[in-house]
């Protein structure tokens, strides 16, 4: 995300590097491509003048220190300054005292809010909670049937009602929830290609009715400043208390993120980062400053392997790579944990230095589904001894995973070199690859 924002603004600080001594002018220069990065991004205009006014006053009441370069000084108030335009600190999710709590997701057509009330059910799912869904969107063809489809791969109960009123839907879904015990209530209201009176009234409605812990604006981040448009107009009728940008894996400029909480007054709450309905994180407003200056996320790549990982298995792991017995069944094991913790390409930006060397670079996950097609193929005595693997059994195994022999070779020739690898990793202290293999703990 944000691989355009942050390339530019890091040609501005490494224009900054041959300067020696900070002064007013470079400083009025580099606000000055600052600005044109900002703008190009399509962030709000009275954000970047405000944006870019505090920096500058900051940064020429500066002592700078001679260990300080003008490009490091710049680059520490530019962060500061995107963590308090961003939010300061993370706004998490408020829980109604009296259950079930109600979370009204209300958005434009074409946002994603469907897909995020799953991402979200899930989400509070994992914490321990038993959501319900209600298809209260009675507008766009084929809604409530989607989002029965969404309920269903997550193991979550869709309600939805025997009436073309959504105001009753949502009623009937509250009295439901109630009955059988189900918090939070999560309302997938109805959109429309643009903000219109009858949207309104029929929003106003549901709240008025299920009064809602938590009004939640979806936001397409791809849309830029039309987004932050549309957010103003929910907010004076709804008074919504936090957004979430979703499609922000996609080709995002970063002018919604960067001017939204600024224009409404209300805190970012989630980001949707892929697809697939675990791709969706709380807002850390210092951690998106840092991906936005190029400085990556490494806490959040570490919270993503520490989800996955399983102790168990990686206690059992470092006892085989102590013992030399790390097997191509480990192996797959290791290509599992790592898909599960998302997108590849997302996971690399998060590594401080890594997403900008990758920004013209397409990372190749299918490589990771050949891989595991062809250990799938192989017998079990074949995944614990790969040296049994003659020219008869490598075409066969290609065969049956679809690719060619040289993938197989391929696969072979990688696993070898993690096994080497391996045998180096045996000298480590006590403890050193489970630290590795058990989610950077």
């Amino acid at each position: 995300m944000f691989e355009d924002l942050t390339s530019r603004l890091d040609k501005v600080f490494r224009d900054l590097r041959g300067v020696g001594k900070i002064s007013e002018t470079n400083i009025r220069e580099a606000m000055k491509d600052i600005r044109r990065v900002l703008l190009e991004a399509d962030v709000n205009v009275t954000v970047v003048r405000d944006f870019l006014a505090a920096v500058e006053e900051k940064a020429l009441g500066q002592d700078v220190l001679k260990s300080v370069s003008p490009a490091q000084l710049i680059i520490k108030i530019v962060h500061d300054e995107l963590v308090q335009v961003l939010g300061e600190k993370e706004s998490r999710l408020t829980s109604s005292p009296q259950p079930p709590t109600v979370y009204m997701v209300v958005g434009l057509q074409g946002s994603g809010k469907t897909t995020f009330t799953a991402k979200l059910a899930r989400y509070v799912k994992t914490k321990g909670k038993r959501p319900l869904l209600v298809a209260a969107d009675l507008q766009r063809p084929a809604a409530q049937e989607q989002l029965q489809v969404l309920g269903d791969s997550i193991g979550v109960p869709v309600f939805r009602g025997d009436t073309k009123d959504p105001v009753a839907v949502c009623e009937a879904a509250l009295r439901h929830a109630k009955k059988v015990s189900l918090d939070p209530v999560i309302l997938d209201t109805a959109g429309r290609l643009h903000v219109d009176e009858e949207l309104m009234h029929e929003l106003e409605q549901v709240q008025k009715l299920t009064r809602p812990t938590e009004i939640l604006f979806v936001a397409d981040a791809m849309t830029g400043q039309d987004a932050v448009n549309s957010a103003r107009a929910f907010h004076d009728r709804l008074q919504f208390s936090g957004t979430v940008l979703t499609k922000m894996d996609g080709d995002s400029r970063g002018g919604a993120a960067i001017s939204i909480r600024t224009v409404t007054g209300k805190p970012l709450k989630f980001v949707s980062v892929g697809e697939k309905l675990d791709a969706l994180e709380p807002f850390y407003p210092d951690r998106m400053a840092g991906r936005i200056l190029g400085k990556g996320d490494i806490v959040s790549f570490v919270e993503k392997a520490q989800s996955v990982v399983d102790e168990d298995k990686a206690a059992k792991l470092e006892a085989k790579l102590r013992k030399a017995e790390f097997t191509l069944s480990d192996f797959l094991d290791q290509l599992q944990q790592i898909k599960k913790m998302g997108s590849l390409q997302s996971l690399l930006g998060m590594i401080p230095g890594v997403g900008a060397q990758l920004k013209n670079v397409q990372v190749d996950e299918r490589q990771f589904k050949h891989m595991e097609a062809l250990i799938l193929s192989m017998t079990p005595q074949e995944r614990e001894r790969p040296q049994i693997l003659n020219a008869r059994r490598r075409k066969r195994i290609a065969s049956g995973a679809g690719r060619s022999v040289q993938d197989v070779n391929r696969l072979i020739q990688q696993y070898d070199q993690m096994v080497t690898m391996m045998k180096q990793l045996r000298k480590a202290g006590p403890g050193q690859m489970k630290r590795i293999f058990g989610g950077l703990q």
